[in-house]
């Protein structure tokens, strides 16, 4: 097998004989042996590393809080929404129970009723007609 540079076999001239996977801070990674591993080791002088390490760990509580509470809430107003619709179906039930009792009344007592309006009307604009005939003078 030809040795692989990115793995970091024997021979490898991309690191320039230092070890693969080397970064400035401290850190190393090697393959494990007959394996696609890789085991990762912090050297002890970089302890600020802890910190960061700690300061992500705390980052990530806040963003996970942060989804739950987003989850909660969108179930939340899922919820209303759902009963919200429902009151809303109730409601449409029952303004149309309402204007089918409606025509039927009207059906029944004849179209009686719509003369009586129509006749006060004309008597009331009669009356302000009058009305201010007499003031004019």
């Amino acid at each position: 097998m030809a040795s692989n540079p990115y793995r970091g076999g024997a021979g490898s001239s991309l690191y320039g004989g230092a070890a693969p996977y080397r970064s400035g801070d401290g850190l190393s990674t090697r393959s494990a042996a007959g394996s696609e591993e890789i085991q990762l080791r912090i050297d002890p002088m970089h302890s600020d590393l802890d910190d960061e390490i700690t300061g992500l760990h705390g980052q990530v509580r806040q963003l996970k809080n942060i989804a739950q509470e987003i989850g909660s809430e969108a179930k939340f107003q899922r919820d209303f929404l759902d009963e919200l619709q429902m009151t809303l179906m109730r409601a449409q039930a029952g303004v149309k129970n309402n204007i089918r009792k409606l025509n039927l009344s009207i059906i029944q007592s004849g179209n009686n009723h719509i003369m009586h309006v129509v006749l006060f009307a004309l008597f009331c604009f009669f009356i302000l007609y009058m009305w201010s005939k007499m003031f004019k003078r």
